[in-house]
C-alpha cells in the first residue's frame, strides 16, 4: 500500500525531521499544523512497527473534524482491501505492522484519568495552549516504556489559552526550572506566509488576517507571544525602554519610597494554589505601586503550601522588619474575606492575629475589582497610569499579562489560571477606588511629555499634586 502525504512546506519539512523530546511547532493561524501532525503520525507507525501514538485535542467534536475524518480518508480506511484498521469504539487505528493511534480529548482535569493506565511512545498534543499545564503534565506521563522507540511530544499550538505561559516559557522565551534540561525543547515557528498551499490558494484569508484588529493580527497573523485572543488586561505594558521616564509603562525601576506615602499589604490564600502578599504604596495623588512582594510558589524550597500560617507570618514580620521600604512603617493589611471563615473553630485571620500580623477584610466584589484594574492600568494624554510595579516584584508581572476571561463567566478572569497576586492586588485597588477615565489615548511615542518630569513627581516632589 502506498500512502501519498503531500508535499510539505520548509517548516512542515523541519517538523516532520525533528528529534527532540519536547517539539512545538506553529504559533499563529494557517501554519500547516494539522496537516504536519497527521504525516508525522502516519511516518512514525510505518517506520517503527509496534509503537504507540496518541493524538490529543480539547474536544471530541475537534479531534474527529481535525484528525479521525481526515485520517480516514487519506488512508482509505473501510475501502475494501485497506490493511489499516479503525475501531470507533476504542478511538484506535491499527496498521498492519502492529502500530497503533490512540486518539484522545481531554477539556477538563478529571479527563485526564482515563489515561493514568495508558502507556504511548510518542504523544501529540494538538492546539496545546488550549489544555492546562496540568493537563499536559498529567498526559506527558503517558509516555513511557521499555522499548526501543522514539519518546517524544509534539505540541502544535497558537498563542492565548490557558497554558499561554507556560508554553511560552518553554518554548519561546525559554526559561527552565531545575527539572527542565533545555537541550530537550524546539520551537518552529510557522507563521501562513510559510504555508505555500494555503498562500496560493486563498490569498482571501491572508488579507482577513492581514484587516484584524491589533492584538488579533498579532497573535494570529505575526505569532506574537505578547498578544493573545482572551487577554484580559490589553493595557498592559512592560516595557524597559521606558522604566526610567515611567511613560507609557507599568514596569518601573525599584526606588525609595518617600516617608509620607502610605502603605499597605494585600494577601490571598492558597489552598489548591500558591498564596500570594504584596506590599504596596499610595501616593499624593492615589497612583498605587507594587514595591515588594512574596509569592507562595510550591515549586520554590520551603515556601508554598507546605508552609503553616504562622510561618507565613513569621516570614512577612521578618520581611516588613528588614526591607528599607516597609520597615519601621505602620502598614495595613488587607486580604480575602474568605480567611475569616472557618468551620473548626479558629479561622486563618485568627492565626494570624495571633502572630501578630493584622488584616482587614478586602471587597470581594470581583466585576468592580476587575474594573478597577482596568481604570488603573489605563494611561492619561501624557501616558501616565495610576499603578505601577516596581520591576523586582517578578511573579506578578509574569502572570498579569497571562490571565484570561472565563469562557463560562465571561465578565471575570478564569479563576483556574494563577491569580492569587491579581486577588490581593484587587483588594488593594478596591480599598482606594478610582472613577473612569474617558476617551484614554492609546499608546503613541509621539505623545507629548507631561508639564513635570515623571521621575521628579514621585521622587522629588512627593508632597505636589500634577493631575
Amino acid at each position: 500500500m502506498q500512502i501519498d502525504l503531500g508535499r510539505p512546506n520548509k517548516k512542515q519539512r523541519l517538523f516532520l525531521t525533528e528529534r527532540h523530546r519536547h517539539v512545538a511547532f506553529g504559533g499563529a493561524r494557517g501554519g500547516g499544523k494539522s496537516w504536519a501532525i497527521r504525516a508525522k503520525a502516519i511516518a512514525l507507525a510505518v517506520k517503527w512497527p509496534g509503537i504507540q501514538i496518541m493524538i490529543i485535542r480539547r474536544t471530541y467534536p475537534e479531534l474527529q473534524a481535525n484528525h479521525i475524518r481526515p485520517l480516514k480518508k487519506l488512508l482509505h480506511i473501510g475501502v475494501k482491501g485497506c490493511p489499516i484498521k479503525y475501531n470507533d469504539s476504542n478511538k484506535i487505528m491499527t496498521f498492519p505492522n502492529g502500530s497503533t493511534i490512540l486518539f484522545g480529548y481531554c477539556n477538563t482535569d478529571a479527563d485526564t484519568d482515563r489515561y493514568q493506565g495508558t502507556e504511548v511512545d510518542v504523544l501529540f498534543l494538538d492546539e496545546a495552549t488550549q489544555l492546562t499545564e496540568q493537563q499536559i503534565k498529567d498526559l506527558n506521563a503517558c509516555v513511557r516504556g521499555t522499548s526501543n522507540f522514539p519518546r517524544r511530544t509534539y505540541y502544535t499550538c497558537n498563542p492565548g489559552g490557558k497554558s499561554h505561559g507556560y508554553i511560552k516559557r518553554l518554548f519561546v522565551t525559554r526559561e527552565y526550572q531545575s527539572n527542565e534540561h533545555p537541550e530537550d525543547y524546539s520551537f518552529i515557528q510557522s507563521l501562513v506566509y510559510d504555508n505555500d498551499v494555503l498562500m496560493a490558494n486563498d490569498p482571501d484569508y491572508v488579507r482577513s488576517l492581514e484587516a484584524l484588529p491589533e492584538a488579533k493580527r498579532k497573535a494570529w497573523l505575526e505569532g506574537d507571544w505578547d498578544s493573545f485572543i482572551g487577554q484580559v488586561f490589553t493595557e498592559w505594558r512592560n516595557d524597559p525602554a521606558h522604566y526610567k521616564d515611567r511613560l507609557w509603562t507599568h514596569v518601573i525601576d525599584d526606588f525609595d519610597i518617600p516617608p509620607s506615602w502610605k502603605i499597605y499589604r494585600g494577601y490571598d490564600h492558597g489552598y489548591s494554589k500558591p498564596f500570594s502578599v504584596g506590599w504596596f504604596a499610595v501616593d499624593h495623588d492615589a497612583r498605587i505601586y507594587r514595591i515588594r512582594e512574596w509569592y507562595g510558589c510550591t515549586g520554590e524550597p520551603n515556601v508554598g503550601l507546605q508552609l503553616t500560617v504562622q510561618e507565613i507570618a513569621r516570614h512577612i514580620k521578618e520581611i516588613e522588619s528588614t526591607d528599607p521600604n516597609l520597615k519601621g512603617r505602620k502598614i495595613l493589611g488587607i486580604a480575602d474575606p474568605a480567611i475569616w471563615g472557618s468551620d473548626t473553630g479558629e479561622s486563618i485571620e485568627d492565626m494570624f492575629e495571633a502572630c501578630g500580623v493584622y488584616f482587614d477584610k478586602g471587597d470581594h466584589t470581583r466585576l468592580a475589582g476587575l474594573m478597577q484594574f482596568h481604570y488603573r492600568l489605563s494611561f492619561d494624554q501624557y501616558g501616565l497610569p495610576m499603578f505601577y510595579v516596581f520591576k523586582s516584584c517578578t511573579h506578578f508581572i509574569r502572570c498579569i499579562p497571562l490571565l484570561i476571561y472565563d469562557e463560562h463567566n465571561v465578565e471575570d478572569i478564569d479563576t483556574t489560571m494563577e491569580d492569587h497576586n491579581y486577588d490581593e492586588a484587587r483588594y488593594i485597588f478596591m480599598a482606594h477606588p478610582l472613577n473612569p477615565r474617558k476617551n484614554m489615548p492609546k499608546y503613541d511615542e509621539t505623545t507629548p511629555l507631561p508639564p513635570e518630569d515623571p521621575l521628579n513627581l514621585v521622587t522629588v516632589k512627593p508632597e505636589r499634586s500634577y493631575r
